[in-house]
């Protein structure tokens, strides 16, 4: 079954929510505007709207009365990003920008739940999430928090993402990890200022700081089981701001990601040995803060099957991928898998040429898939909620 032919008749719809949402974005629990238009939308298409679940996030409900309940989920947020795109759509707001897609996200959901409002072709429940803060701040965490499954109990989640470099409406569906965890660390390193000329009157933490770097490289290939995927990325380095003075402290920032919970201790515990050792060597103090900020996604056996046929079935079966290279990228809709079964997919969003990879300034969400996306959605809902 390909496109659904009702969703098909509405894609200029789906256009216009998707470029007026790339044309105002909003970042972490401020997508007032966003979360105002999806909840409005919902109720259009006589969907009960529920809001206030992490600041902006928005629920719709649409049952057909007793039966089983799956909960569709989108993310809401854009980047701190100033856009490079010149198209009559690009962001109105400074600095802000939907770099990862997110817009054509919901605009896909909205564009499922509209054609499932119309023709109500399942037997239970449909939550559709649209959810705040994907990046960085955890949106689907304080959801959780807050409750969401509680309120609106669900048998199983579902999340979807635009992939760039994949062929457009190609489908990536994995049993297990498919994006690793997310932690951060920060490690300040204080030595003692002096001159640029003198550095025997002080304690220079910059060649200290460097040690740190190149030390932190071991862990995952000396620390860490080679079978196991794993990265430490330092990506912020801070010190001084004179040619001739040595500055008493230096910052350094970074991210280490994996797919299992007992190499995040490795990772962890590793990088405080290493920098603690490597400060008392050069008699420098060091303070650490390590966080750990998202889960990897981890897919169920079940769901990726139930994913897998509502893919096939919208874009056939040499659309689909089973099984794709995992992603070091991270993603909080884990912190949904880890309370219910669930999956998270890939779908194409075509080619990379121009800058359309994600977070790039040059970065726009492929129109042409809106319609493959939510027909995606609705076979999903049809067949997991199938009727008698």
């Amino acid at each position: 079954m390909p496109v659904i032919n009702r969703i098909a008749d509405f894609s200029d719809d789906m256009t216009a929510w998707r470029r007026d949402f790339h044309a105002h974005p909003e970042t972490a629990f401020e997508e007032k505007r966003t979360s105002d238009i999806v909840a409005a939308k919902l109720g259009e298409f006589g969907i009960e709207v529920h809001r206030g679940l992490a600041t902006t996030g928005v629920i719709g409900t649409l049952s057909t009365g007793p039966g089983p309940s799956i909960g569709l989920r989108a993310d809401l947020d854009a980047l701190d990003v100033e856009e490079l795109n010149n198209f009559d759509y690009k962001s109105t707001h400074y600095g802000k920008m939907h770099a990862c897609g997110h817009d054509g996200h919901t605009a896909m959901l909205l564009g499922a739940a509209r054609y499932l409002a119309e023709t109500q072709k399942f037997k239970g429940t449909v939550q559709f999430i649209f959810q705040p803060a994907e990046e960085n701040e955890g949106g689907g965490r304080v959801m959780i928090e807050e409750g969401l499954f509680e309120k609106f109990p669900v048998d199983a989640v579902y999340g979807m993402h635009n992939w760039p470099g994949q062929e457009a409406g190609l489908f990536a569906v994995t049993d297990g990890p498919l994006m690793a965890s997310f932690d951060i660390f920060k490690l300040t390193i204080t030595g003692h200022g002096a001159h640029g000329g003198m550095p025997h009157r002080g304690i220079d933490p910059i060649p200290v700081a460097a040690e740190i770097i190149s030390a932190l490289q071991t862990i995952v290939s000396r620390a860490i089981d080679p079978v196991d995927s794993a990265v430490i990325t330092v990506t912020q380095v801070h010190a001084g701001n004179a040619w001739n003075i040595i500055p008493d402290s230096v910052l350094l920032c970074g991210t280490a990601r994996s797919f299992k919970p007992e190499v995040q201790n490795v990772q962890e515990l590793a990088i405080r040995r290493i920098a603690t050792g490597i400060c008392q060597a050069h008699n420098c103090k060091l303070e650490m803060m390590y966080q750990r900020r998202y889960p990897p996604t981890v897919n169920d056996t079940q769901a990726t099957k139930a994913a897998a046929r509502a893919a096939e079935d919208v874009s056939g079966p040499k659309k689909i991928i089973i099984n794709p290279t995992p992603s070091m990228g991270s993603e909080d809709f884990a912190f949904m898998l880890n309370e219910k079964p669930g999956c998270y997919v890939w779908i194409g969003n075509g080619s990379v040429e121009g800058g359309c990879m994600l977070h790039n300034p040059n970065y726009d969400f492929n129109d042409d898939i809106l319609a493959i996306g939510a027909s995606y959605w609705a076979r999903l809902v049809e067949t997991e909620l199938a009727q008698d």
